[in-house]
């Protein structure tokens, strides 16, 4: 129980830090032109290669191991999760370049459907009754949500339609992470060698390998841009690198409970550290949210209260 409590508290604390750096990196105007740092390949690799490295540092220098013995399946299985990741993320950058920051968060408190949906498509996996009546309540109320969005101040049909294509592109992403993390499932499930740590430096390792050829593709200036934009607005450079760290950070405690709890734990411990950031945003940036907007929140934590509730009961009747 120590370490399920240390976990959570690891990912409250790195996240909360990783979320704010992630809206200030996306939507802040560096410089005298406020320019924006609309790079999101580039801002992936330096997470991953971040992540790939201090995953490489815990296994060698905290845990004092050697590294997982690597086979042609295995490397298969990298690749394979490194592929999903690395073509989720940047669904979720573009998101927020149609909605703001607390909208998508809340809207990725969905994560439970795709994570579901995914493990019961793609390996057959079951779910108690209660898990439905779960996903229903945040799904009703992250669609209600939406729909009571305030207008903004370049009109309501156009705010709308943003809205939708935003929410449109976070589904994207959500059913990306859904593969993303039922692989990840099944392959600690079917390799009980490979850990929280080995999915972490690996997985990050090949996700650094895919983006890199992506970005040295001679025909996407993605890269050379991203340089002169740090080369001319260093500021950025600074949040980047904090904001690459505390991720890093962040992905030792995700990676073991994931490898110890599974996904769907995962899903519930980081889903309630995603209320709190809405929380942080809303104050700290000064976004708004109307009556209804809250009573659809406090729908989509009844849900998620629900979850811990049962799952609580469940245990209970276990030891009993």
């Amino acid at each position: 129980m120590l370490d399920f409590v240390v976990c959570v508290g690891g990912i409250y604390v790195c996240f909360l830090t990783w979320s704010a750096l992630q809206e200030r990196v996306t939507t802040a105007a560096y410089g005298a032109d406020h320019q924006r740092f609309r790079f999101t390949i580039v801002l992936n690799l330096l997470q991953a290669m971040a992540g790939s490295l201090v995953g490489f540092v815990y296994i060698r220098a905290i845990q004092r191991k050697p590294m997982l013995q690597m086979t042609k399946h295995r490397w298969k299985r990298f690749f394979q999760v490194a592929l999903l990741n690395s073509t989720a993320s940047p669904f979720g950058y573009m998101a927020l370049r149609y909605i703001n920051y607390p909208t998508m968060t809340l809207a990725k408190t969905c994560k439970m459907v795709p994570v579901m949906l995914m493990n019961k498509v793609l390996y057959r996996r079951h779910y108690p009754a209660y898990k439905y009546a779960v996903v229903a309540m945040i799904t009703a109320g992250v669609s209600a949500f939406m729909l009571f969005k305030s207008n903004s101040k370049k009109g309501g049909i156009e705010a709308v339609e943003n809205s939708l294509y935003g929410l449109f592109l976070v589904l994207i992403n959500l059913a990306i992470d859904g593969a993303v993390n039922s692989t990840q499932d099944q392959v600690f499930a079917e390799d009980k060698e490979i850990t929280g740590q080995h999915m972490m430096c690996l997985m990050n390792l090949c996700s650094s390998a895919l983006m890199a050829l992506w970005l040295l593709n001679p025909f996407n200036p993605e890269l050379s841009s991203a340089l002169t934009f740090l080369y001319s607005h260093p500021r950025a450079l600074v949040d980047i690198g904090m904001f690459a760290v505390c991720g890093a950070l962040g992905q030792c405690f995700v990676f073991y409970t994931l490898a110890s709890f599974g996904s769907l734990t995962l899903t519930t411990v980081t889903v309630t550290r995603k209320f709190l950031t809405i929380l942080i945003s809303v104050f700290y940036n000064g976004h708004k949210l109307n009556p209804r907007q809250w009573s659809a929140t406090g729908l989509v934590f009844s849900g998620i209260s629900l979850d811990v509730y049962m799952k609580q009961m469940a245990k209970q009747a276990v030891v009993k």
